[in-house]
């Protein structure tokens, strides 16, 4: 299992899960993309996109 890089919790992943989804850590919130590995997948941060406000 998986464990976030921002505060070292084990994030689940779910059995039906696909490259590039994004997962949650349970713990502090933080967001992560999986990513295929040979053991199954790894995390990634995921990429926040913040508003433009029209600009």
């Amino acid at each position: 299992m998986p464990k976030c890089e921002e505060c070292d919790a084990e994030i689940s992943v779910p059995g039906d899960a696909v490259e590039g989804e994004i997962v949650t850590c349970p713990e502090c919130g933080a967001g992560f993309e999986l990513a295929k590995s040979q053991d199954g997948f790894t995390l990634k941060p995921a990429q926040t996109v913040g508003e433009d406000w029209g600009q």
